[in-house]
């Protein structure tokens, strides 16, 4: 199987789990608690990949990449808390100010820039080396269920239908699929792909993920994104 197939792949497992997500908050059949734990263990898998995996890569290809990754760190914070200040991960609780349909759809946006970028990290690392793509991959996975539950949470919350708000979900499984295919098609990409990508990851983990861990009462969750760091770990060494 060639990079790009094995990556394409990838993405659509990424995909299915950012739909899976929004089939929890149309059918509650997961109890919310459990997301909690996909939070913390993503988080910590996250900071890994980026701070063991991402970064290095970047500063090999690119002698300005710090710039880079602070780039992508900016553009996916202006997305998402600069037009959508409320916006945070788990079931949307601000009902009285989702029923804003202006501050719905900010949200919404900000979340569709925020997996689209998850996309670009995906085809980035595969472009960098198979193994590196792998483990971005799966820094992915393990928060794209909570992804989709944000997303269908906050359009139900804005008014939506359950049916429109599966919808959301589904069309952030795309914009995945889209971030790969468009790291593969703009030619030459890489060495400011990666760099960007990086930024957006680091984020992700420490300014949308962290701070959901944080908002939980006790030290359980804590210790879950240990064991996310860890899991990286295991996993860069069963995969290289």
């Amino acid at each position: 199987m060639s990079t790009f197939s094995l990556a394409f792949v990838l993405a659509l497992i990424v995909a299915a789990a950012n739909i899976l997500g929004g089939a929890i908050v149309t059918s509650h059949k997961w109890a919310h608690t459990t997301l909690r734990y996909f939070i913390a263990l993503g988080s910590g898998f996250m900071l890994g990949t980026v701070f063991l995996e991402m970064l290095p890569a970047s500063q090999s290809l690119l002698d300005s990449a710090p710039l880079w990754i602070l780039v992508g760190y900016l553009l996916v914070h202006t997305f998402e808390h600069t037009f959508a200040s409320h916006l945070h991960f788990g079931e949307e609780i601000h009902h009285d100010q989702m029923a804003n349909s202006t501050a719905g759809i900010s949200a919404l946006i900000g979340l569709l820039v925020h997996t689209f970028f998850d996309g670009v990290a995906i085809g980035a690392g595969f472009q960098v080396a198979p193994e590196t793509g792998i483990l971005v991959f799966l820094a992915v996975l393990i928060h794209k269920i909570p992804d989709g539950f944000t997303a269908s949470s906050i359009a139900v919350s804005s008014g939506l239908s359950n049916t429109k708000a599966f919808g959301v979900a589904v069309l952030m499984g795309f914009l995945t699929i889209g971030g790969v295919l468009a790291v593969f098609l703009i030619g030459n990409s890489l060495a400011y792909a990666l760099p960007v990508a990086t930024g957006a990851t680091l984020y992700i983990a420490a300014s949308d993920l962290v701070p959901e861990v944080n908002r939980e009462p006790g030290i359980k969750l804590a210790f879950v994104v240990f064991a996310g760091v860890g899991l990286f770990l295991v996993a860069e060494l069963l995969v290289r």
